[in-house]
């Protein structure tokens, strides 16, 4: 078969994922069963395999990748104290008694959990069951509250310390802080769109997003910075010392990690709402979507090394870095097949999959790799907001009352996703060129 081995491996793979098998376990088990069947037919050295206990050895001791459970338990806690939650109350307070206000405070603190969690998942499942039975409450349009929270919610894909940047600074080889610090404007610059398109249509459309009648009665003041000083200022105390600390260089995003894990410790303590019950949640879906991300790795590093045993990977560099267009094109049909993928598997998945086999293309034709990483992430982000399959749609879909049809959640997405597409080509062209 010669040089047909890498690409009906690859291939392969894809298949079986969407058949609907684990794709932790489709890795490694289709890469070892072609290894079997290269080796009958002289194609693999089985030798090769030899690598194998070293490499996950490798992956259990990676440094980098410690940072990944304590943000996510640290997002995980500030959401089950029911912290996040009065953020999102007192930012209502403070903007809304402007028609948009909430929408606006809505976005705000989609940026704030997003910084303190990092998963998409959590961001928008959060964000729907606290901001959309308020929004309804005070007569927003349906569509544009779904819109709004399912936007927001995917700003964890992008905004530091983005659970996603760091993955993906381990699978490219660059600094997770320069991944940070390029990803600010990019998340910055969404957000801002976001908020411009809420003050364009409350002027445009004012009956579809009221103020808040109880707004600028009963919380102003001192009463008002009362509740600021409580329930607002340590969480975002909270996530600029976490930040601030990799930004200038003084800890690493794994050291910083630790530092938020405990500062969402304290700040729940503090809070009155800290309890072995909570403490015990959230340490069980850090340790499920941890395990998750582990067993993944594994899995695409036994894959990466049968690929590479074929020499699949140069197959896969060769196409990709002779394409006419040159770097263009090929960030074009990359983002292309990243975005179709976005439909169907996760973002981790996309990650172990994918991103190592356009690392030497992306080398060969001169892209910075920390461009190319900030690309990846906007684009997820774009695919999960777009219907019919975007996953934070179907998130905010099992958090929204049966009586919402699915329509408006799709209708609500759509001017997003043209936001979304704007930043997203932009960069591609701003990189390529």
């Amino acid at each position: 078969m010669g040089d047909l081995w890498g690409p009906t491996m690859f291939f392969s793979v894809l298949g079986f994922i969407f058949m609907g098998y684990p794709v932790a376990f489709v890795l490694a088990g289709t890469a070892l069963g072609f290894a079997f069947l290269g080796s009958v037919f002289g194609d693999f050295d089985l030798i090769l395999l030899r690598a194998l206990p070293d490499r996950t050895f490798g992956v259990m001791s990676n440094y980098t990748l410690l940072a990944v459970p304590y943000f996510i338990f640290m997002g995980t806690l500030l959401e089950k104290s029911k912290l996040a939650e009065d953020l999102l109350e007192t930012i209502g307070a403070l903007f809304g008694s402007f028609r948009g206000g909430l929408a606006i405070g809505v976005v705000g603190v989609g940026m704030l959990f997003a910084a303190a969690t990092g998963v998409v998942g959590a961001s928008v499942t959060a964000m729907g069951l606290i901001s959309f039975p308020v929004m309804q409450r005070h007569g927003y349009r349906e569509d544009i509250s779904l819109g709004v929270i399912s936007a927001a919610g995917t700003l964890g894909q992008i905004i530091p310390p983005s659970i996603v940047l760091i993955v993906l600074g381990d699978q490219m080889g660059v600094s997770v802080g320069a991944l940070f610090r390029a990803a600010v404007i990019p998340g910055l610059g969404l957000a801002a769109c976001y908020v411009t398109y809420i003050i364009v249509m409350a002027l445009v459309r004012p009956g579809s997003m009221p103020p808040m009648k109880e707004a600028g009665s009963t919380t102003n003041g001192i009463a008002l910075a009362r509740r600021v000083l409580r329930s607002m200022l340590p969480p975002i105390i909270l996530i600029l010392v976490v930040l601030g600390s990799i930004f200038i260089g003084i800890a690493t995003p794994t050291e910083a990690g630790s530092l938020g894990a405990v500062g969402a410790i304290l700040l729940s303590f503090l809070n009155r709402r800290f309890s072995m019950k909570i403490l015990q949640e959230v340490m069980e879906d850090t340790v499920r979507l941890t395990v998750m991300v582990i067993f993944l790795l594994i899995g695409s590093t036994v894959f990466t090394l049968v690929l590479r045993g074929f020499d699949g990977d140069l197959w896969i560099a060769d196409i990709l870095s002779n394409l006419p267009g040159g770097a263009l094109a090929f960030l074009l049909l990359v983002n292309l097949l990243v975005f179709f993928l976005g439909f169907f598997i996760d973002f981790f998945e996309i990650a172990f999959i994918i991103v190592p086999l356009v690392i030497l293309p992306a080398q060969i034709l001169g892209i910075d790799l920390v461009w190319l990483a900030i690309i990846l992430a906007v684009n997820i982000q774009t695919s999960f907001l777009t219907p019919p399959f975007g996953f934070s749609l179907f998130y905010l879909r099992g958090v929204t009352p049966t009586s919402v049809p699915t329509s408006q959640i799709y209708k609500g997405a759509i001017p997003f996703i043209g936001m979304q597409l704007i930043v997203l080509f932009g960069l591609i062209f701003w990189v390529a060129t």
